[in-house]
């Protein structure tokens, strides 16, 4: 993609990524990432974010600049939000092509450009309520929102445009389709994003919810017209929706989220499975909205975006050599870095000459708030009175999450 202007004197100048190389080398992103960079341009100029070698990246980023007029000698300061590798990754190439550029970032983030790229000199730390002022109306304001991932995470405030530069804040999976703005996706690409973003938050952000809800509240005087993320749409027709987006997803490991259930199961043999039929017949006669993952075959990250926004959840595995089939534990441990709290939940297995599913189960899930059903573990295949009680969790987990009233929508984008 070409550099794509933003305001008066502010572009993108990011990459558009296809790859099958796994995002923090665990998530897969099947339809692609951006990397979002910008570039503010006043007597002085300043690129906020670079990337990193990832499908053309580099050279997508130094074509964008070039056709802006702008070569690596002309840039006086590259500003970092954030110094994870996907937005730095080029630093010391750059810094051997711009060697007069000063790199703005925040003390934390010093140490880091330091210990990823043994960058020392012509770093300058800046701390919240500091600027930049780049000449003809230009400046940066800077506000530090730790741990929303990393701890030395800030976000740039561009004053005369209002556009706030958030780093991995409010961002997504998802390569562009067309128009990289909000205002200009059609209806039948909004549920891509509103997936796309949510598996973003469950897999990246999700742990750091509590800080996320600080970093809105240390905004909220900021008169934000435009967000520009570091990873997806920017959102120029109403940056308040993400602003929601955001707050929903991180108020869910606070309350019980969203009236659905999610369902993950593995089998060995096919006994588990028996179990599973007769559990999602239950929750079908209840009318609720179902998810169904089954681990090993698939990814854990779409299963953690299900999990982590639904209300009710139902794990069905066997019991493998004394302990939890191992896939299933891999979920639950996830579930339990990501803090997937506050879920009506479910648990069955088969075992064969011993159990020991269940106590994982029970040692992982002690400190999730979850309101948990009567376990069901039975030895070997089920019988007609063990799946008329499977059938009976599917219906009593069903009408609990029926109770819980849906969250407050996002606004339409």
């Amino acid at each position: 993609m070409a550099a794509v202007k933003l305001a008066d004197n502010v572009y993108w100048v990011g990459a558009n990524v296809h790859t099958e190389d796994l995002f923090e080398g665990i998530w897969p992103t099947p339809n692609g990432v951006t990397l979002n960079a910008y570039v503010v341009k006043g007597e002085k100029t300043a690129v906020i974010e670079l990337v990193r070698e990832w499908g053309g990246a580099s050279l997508t980023l130094l074509q964008n600049l070039k056709s802006l007029g702008i070569t690596p000698h002309d840039i006086d300061y590259i500003v970092f939000n954030h110094l994870e590798p996907d937005h730095t990754g080029f630093t010391s190439t750059l810094r051997n092509l711009a060697p007069k550029a000063e790199i703005l970032c925040t003390q934390r983030g010093a140490a880091l450009v330091d210990g990823f790229y043994g960058i020392k000199d012509n770093v300058r730390a800046v701390k919240t309520g500091d600027t930049l002022d780049l000449g003809q109306g230009k400046a940066l304001a800077f506000t530090e929102i730790p741990h929303v991932h990393w701890p030395e995470t800030m976000v740039s405030f561009e004053r005369s445009s209002g556009i706030l530069f958030s780093g991995d804040a409010f961002g997504s999976f998802g390569a562009f389709r067309g128009s990289i703005f909000d205002d200009e996706q059609p209806t039948v690409n909004k549920s891509y994003w509103e997936a796309e973003m949510l598996r973003y938050y469950a897999s990246i952000v999700a742990t750091f919810s509590p800080h996320v809800l600080k970093a809105i509240d240390a905004l909220k005087d900021i008169d934000v017209k435009m967000i520009a993320p570091s990873h997806g749409l920017i959102w120029r027709g109403c940056p308040q929706a993400v602003i929601n987006k955001y707050l929903r997803y991180a108020n869910y490991n606070k309350d019980f989220a969203e009236p659905e259930v999610c369902v993950v199961w593995g089998s060995m043999y096919g006994n588990t499975e028996v179990m599973l039929s007769a559990v999602l017949r239950g929750i079908a006669g209840e009318g609720v909205p179902v998810k169904v993952h089954r681990v090993p075959n698939e990814d854990a990250s779409f299963i953690l975006a299900d999990a982590y926004r639904a209300a009710g959840l139902i794990i069905g595995v066997p019991t493998y050599e004394y302990s939890m089939f191992p896939p299933g534990r891999y979920i639950l441990e996830l579930f339990v870095k990501k803090h997937v709290w506050y879920k009506k939940v479910g648990f069955f297995g088969s075992y064969g000459w011993s159990g020991g599913a269940q106590k994982d189960f029970d040692e992982l899930s002690k400190n999730m708030h979850w309101d948990i059903l009567d376990p069901l573990t039975f030895r070997g295949y089920p019988t007609p009175e063990l799946l008329e009680k499977g059938e009976q969790m599917g219906v009593a987990l069903a009408r609990q999450v029926k109770e819980i009233l849906p969250k407050t929508r996002d606004e339409e984008y």
